[in-house]
């Protein structure tokens, strides 16, 4: 299963996130129980007023080379498992998601 779902236009992406990290960054690709992939990340931010929401979309931005404004969570506010909406180019950002997952860390 993959990490991210193709969208008219863009990509939603399944992230697991653990906020009060020591360093925001991407982990590589974990599979749950039930099958489902995601893309582990760590964020210094804490878990209040959807900061660690607000750094995980600014990463995630910075990591697929889009504008902060095109990520925004979608699903899983309050969640350790949450889907990313991300908005684009859908080719690029499949080319880009699936990059990430292929990396261990970044």
């Amino acid at each position: 299963m993959s990490i991210f779902r193709q969208r008219e236009n863009g990509i939603d992406l399944f992230v697991r996130l653990t906020p009060k990290a020591a360093l925001d960054r991407i982990e590589g690709v974990e599979t749950a129980a039930d099958g489902r992939s995601h893309l582990k990340a760590r964020v210094r931010a804490v878990p209040e007023n959807g900061a660690a929401n607000q750094a995980l979309e600014r990463m995630m931005a910075k990591a697929l080379g889009v504008p902060v404004s095109a990520v925004s969570v979608v699903a899983g506010g309050t969640s350790r498992l949450k889907t990313l909406r991300v908005t684009g180019d859908g080719a690029e950002l499949a080319k880009s998601a699936e990059a990430l997952s292929k990396q261990s860390k970044i």
